[in-house]
């Protein structure tokens, strides 16, 4: 049993506000133990429910944030940028049994601590086939096109909320709760890291590679803030404006519709001015 955990960092553990995640601040090196928690309890959960192999994929920012040699020895790392599917990168490979979003968060324009969608400002809002798209459900249908299960899913409570939409036979840890956007109620990592832990492990009842989703079409379209980062977007072949500050595109998988969307993100965030946006 091969397990994939895709590691974010908004939902870690004791992370509420901009400075804990944004790497080389003091905040973002204190947090860094907490979200290797999470993660490695996480990574031995599994292990104790009997998973032989579990590979993390950093997906956060940089995707250079954890601290490898605080990791279980078992565990194998995937850390770095420029990977063909972002945030679930190695689903692909046809030997992964089940996959983890640890430390995810809500999307762009809904409540939730740190809620965004790729870009931690700039979209107001994401859809997916006419559906609110946080990354949870995004990625889950790029899982599902590979036949890979969600079977955990941690963040704080309205993340769980938000899985149920999208995986809702996963186990789901909120390691905080919700009071805005930059603040919420948190449990210490002594306590997150067993309740993960103690998922985790139940969690491998629902590991095993399912029927690949096929023959769907995915329309994603994206709200930003300012009109001139829908105009950029339009730049990506087959994505056209659909609104004011919209812009839609229709592909024929998720992957394809992934890949687009980071193409579109890329080309967004180069677009933003840093005083008017």
């Amino acid at each position: 049993m091969k397990i994939l955990i895709s590691a974010d960092m908004e939902g870690a553990t004791g992370v509420t506000w901009p400075a804990d995640v944004l790497p080389g601040t003091p905040q973002w090196e204190r947090c860094r133990s907490m979200f290797t928690s999470d993660v490695n309890a996480a990574a031995l959960g599994f292990l104790d429910g009997g998973a032989d192999e579990v590979l993390v994929n950093e997906a956060h920012w940089s995707m250079r944030n954890l601290l490898l040699e605080h990791m279980d020895e078992r565990v194998q790392m995937l850390t770095g940028k420029h990977k063909s599917l972002s945030m679930v990168e190695g689903i692909q490979h046809g030997d992964v049994d089940a996959v983890a979003f640890i430390g995810y968060h809500t999307g762009a324009g809904t409540e939730g601590v740190l809620a965004h969608t790729y870009l931690a400002n700039s979209i107001t809002g994401v859809w997916l086939n006419g559906a609110r798209a946080s990354e949870g459900l995004l990625n889950a249908h790029v899982a599902a096109e590979y036949g890979v299960p969600v079977v955990l899913v941690t963040g704080d409570d309205l993340t769980c909320v938000d899985a149920e939409g999208y995986a809702p036979d996963a186990r789901k840890v909120a390691v905080k709760d919700y009071v805005s956007r930059y603040a919420a109620v948190c449990r210490t990592p002594a306590r997150t890291a067993a309740d993960i832990r103690a998922a985790a492990k139940t969690a491998c009842a629902l590991a095993g590679r399912r029927d690949p989703v096929a023959g769907k079409t995915f329309t994603v379209e994206l709200e930003f803030d300012a009109e001139h980062l829908a105009a950029a977007a339009t730049v990506v072949p087959g994505v056209a404006a659909s609104g004011e500050r919209r812009v839609a595109y229709t592909s024929a998988t998720m992957y394809e519709g992934i890949r687009t969307f980071k193409a579109v993100t890329t080309i967004v965030s180069a677009a933003v001015e840093e005083q008017y946006g």
